[in-house]
């Protein structure tokens, strides 16, 4: 993989960005509207949760066989294929609540955004460890940043089409466009899919300083770890990241964090809404504010890794979770719980950026145990919200949070983990 000039190496970073920022503005798309979908089908909690299930169904097929779909086809075509079936899915979701009013197609539409969404997320990941693999320095919260930043715009324009009233199909469908072509154009400047050559040095100016990552070294490509020079089979590379000990360990460290963020996500429009007393459209800025502080938190994230460490970082970010989430449960006045949604952001911010880091610090192996660490978290992503959904039947929405605090004490248990291997 030889990146000759500075212009390639920033137009790489760059596309990756599009990549993560379009993902995050699809999701934040359609759950802003999820109080819309729910009132306008006149929905329980437990029929809601059905329906995020079925996204989740989605995406387990396809995150289960993520790792190989990447390393058979690259990111780039995963990326333009995921990108492509998500905006599908949106329209057929947008258009099952707004005109044929049926649960069916929502769930259908919702199947195949998780269908396309997974692959889509770990291709995301395994391109983005090798922009920082390339660059040198920890870039990847700020990648991650870049969904969140996707997810303040998406949730933005959710929260103005639910105040405004726009038909559900129209803005899904709209919005669905505005990524399928973002995406598929920005992956033309993907390079991760060249295969590295063992001694080759990727070159950018020693006084080049890039203003989103910092200075840029000379990276030289390593040779495979089993030294052979050729790569391993696909599958078997799969199936011993599988085995790996420390990554499965990073899979559920990381597993904790992404629930809180899955659960915030599917979750906190409705609970304002049902729990606290807002508005649909104050249900949709709540996560806004969330997804703001989870991108502030993501984007201080370079400096504050690059100073503690993982370690420390991640035992805080658990802790901030713990209290934010605590607080918004149990928050006497609506304020308060907007206060609690600020911190809880901040929590749940660097989880997924500092597992795709720690899962990539062998670059032979990187590929493999980016995409393990990635489908048990995103596993997590979607598969914690449906089940929350199931048991806010029995307590409600709000006291249904407080069962992702279990997983939370494991990331903050198993923080040692993410300790940087040489």
């Amino acid at each position: 993989m030889t990146v000759n000039t500075t212009a390639e190496v920033t137009a790489w970073r760059n596309a990756v960005v599009v990549a993560y920022a379009g993902s995050g503005f699809a999701f934040a798309s359609w759950v802003s509207r999820l109080p819309a979908i729910r009132d306008g089908l006149d929905l329980t909690p437990g029929t809601v949760g059905l329906l995020l299930l079925c996204m989740t169904l989605g995406s387990f097929i396809s995150v289960s066989a993520s790792g190989l779909i990447v390393l058979r086809l690259g990111s780039k075509r995963t990326i333009r294929a995921g990108a492509i079936m998500v905006a599908c899915g949106m329209a057929i979701a947008g258009f099952g609540t707004s005109v044929l009013a049926t649960p069916i197609a929502v769930a259908m539409g919702l199947a195949v955004i998780g269908l396309g969404s997974a692959s889509w997320s770990t291709a995301s990941n395994v391109e983005g460890a090798s922009v920082e693999r390339a660059v040198g320095r920890h870039i990847m919260p700020r990648l991650h940043g870049a969904f969140s930043l996707g997810t303040v715009a998406g949730a933005g324009l959710g929260a103005w089409a639910a105040a405004a009233s726009v038909p559900v199909f129209w803005h899904l469908a709209a919005a669905g466009v505005v990524v399928a072509v973002s995406v598929t154009t920005a992956a033309a400047w993907f390079r991760a899919d060249v295969t590295p050559v063992a001694g080759e040095r990727t070159y950018v100016p020693d006084n080049f300083e890039d203003p989103f990552t910092g200075p840029i070294p000379i990276v030289t490509a390593g040779a495979p770890a089993d030294g052979s020079g050729a790569p391993l089979d696909n599958k078997r590379k799969i199936a011993e990241a599988w085995r790996d000990r420390r990554t499965l360990l990073l899979g559920v460290m990381v597993l904790g964090l992404a629930l809180a963020e899955g659960a915030a996500g599917d979750w906190v429009a409705l609970a304002l809404a049902d729990g606290h007393g807002q508005t649909d459209a104050a249900g949709a800025a709540g996560y806004g504010l969330f997804v703001t502080f989870m991108t502030i938190g993501r984007f201080a994230g370079t400096v504050v890794l690059d100073r503690f460490g993982r370690v420390p970082v991640m035992r805080w970010c658990a802790a901030l979770a713990v209290f934010g989430l605590g607080l918004f449960v149990f928050a006497p006045v609506p304020w308060l719980a907007f206060v609690a949604l600020a911190i809880w952001g901040l929590g749940a911010s660097l989880g997924f950026p500092v597992g795709m880091s720690a899962a990539a610090d062998d670059p032979a192996k990187a590929a493999a145990r980016v995409s393990v660490v990635s489908t048990i978290g995103y596993g997590a992503f979607l598969c914690g919200p449906p089940l929350l959904g199931l048991l806010a039947e029995h307590v409600g929405i709000l006291h249904s949070l407080l069962a992702v605090m279990v997983m939370l004490v494991a990331t903050f248990l198993l923080s040692p983990v993410a300790r940087k291997i040489a």
